[in-house]
């Protein structure tokens, strides 16, 4: 059924891919899973793989597809990043989840050191930061911790549901997941891409606001019927939309699919409606309708790139138990 629901998913805008990609995976996989960050899954060679499977090179060339290989490599380290951390704490709890959310932002933004954060990813966010100072100011850095810690109170939503095995109504789940889907830091740093950093006052703006939103909405909705399998294999129905809504209309599976799908519809449509008729930025035209162009190629790239990941068509991902062992032994 899910392979012939994702085929409804249709998206107007073109799709590109970055030339870069495999050189990217080869370092994620040699230098980072089996390099860096291998003491996280040490005894666990199968879990490596899978990470590997992921290809999350692949997927940041895809969002980023005109990035030169130096302003894609932190680009790629986030990918892995948001990987890790939302396994991670999948098996988490809301309490604990809030210590991690406060000490992250703090080594985005420099106001802590990974030594002083004693996270498990904390040096993974040092580098990173390190890696985006070379391309984007401070107050760009600040913006993007500030759309990770939207994520992370996403996440604590999550597990708080999980946690009470209470479902939300499905408007809440669509403003949860908006934030736990962890699009919007991605969508910050298409200036280390374009290498134009634009005035607070646009990012401000209300139509770019809800032209991010949207994004947020779309890749949801397309992800919840391509994942759904996982999430009921990982106790994750609670803030699935598709299961949110099987649950409060009580009806089937497929039936849900559909108004998943439905939901994304109407969301497409305000996207290119908004995107054909913004408003005038000045000087800042081009490179705002370019910025929502690059947004639309997310939606076509992530589409594109997914369904061909054996992390969700072959459900290999890390089981419940694999997360819970390795969140207990970081701790």
């Amino acid at each position: 059924m899910n392979t012939h629901m994702l085929s409804q998913f249709h998206y107007p805008f073109p799709m590109l891919k970055n030339p870069y990609a495999v050189a990217l995976q080869e370092i994620t996989d040699n230098q980072w899973i089996d390099g860096e960050y291998r003491w996280l899954y040490q005894d666990a060679p199968d879990t490596r793989k899978k990470y590997k499977k992921t290809k999350t090179a692949h997927i940041a060339s895809q969002w980023f597809p005109t990035a030169s290989p130096e302003r894609l490599k932190p680009l790629c380290r986030l990918m892995l990043w948001t990987l890790y951390n939302d396994d991670l704490y999948e098996e988490g709890t809301p309490e604990g989840i809030g210590y991690v959310h406060t000490r992250s932002v703090a080594v985005l933004t420099g106001e802590m050191s990974a030594v002083e954060a004693e996270i498990p990813l904390g040096d993974m966010l040092a580098s990173l930061r390190q890696e985006l100072l070379q391309f984007i100011p401070q107050e760009s850095i600040v913006r993007f911790a500030d759309m990770i810690s939207r994520y992370f109170a996403g996440l604590k939503t999550e597990l708080t549901y999980k946690k009470h095995k209470t479902f939300p109504t499905v408007a809440e789940c669509i403003a949860l997941r908006e934030d736990s889907i962890c699009l919007y830091p991605f969508l910050q740093l298409t200036e280390v891409e374009t290498g134009i950093v634009l005035p607070p006052e646009i990012h401000q703006h209300p139509v770019i606001r809800r032209l991010q939103a949207l994004a947020c909405h779309l890749v949801t909705y397309f992800n919840e019927v391509q994942s759904v399998g996982k999430d009921e294999a990982t106790d994750s129905i609670y803030y699935n939309i598709v299961k949110v809504i099987q649950h409060e209309y009580k009806i089937s599976l497929e039936e849900a699919c559909l108004e998943d799908l439905r939901l994304h519809n109407e969301d497409l449509k305000e996207f290119v409606m908004l995107q054909a008729s913004l408003p005038d930025f000045g000087e800042w035209q081009d490179a705002v309708v370019n910025w929502v162009h690059y947004m639309g190629m997310v939606l076509s790239g992530w589409k594109n790139i997914s369904t061909k990941l054996d992390r969700y068509n072959l459900m290999e991902f890390p089981n419940a138990a694999e997360l819970r062992k390795r969140l207990n032994s970081v701790q």
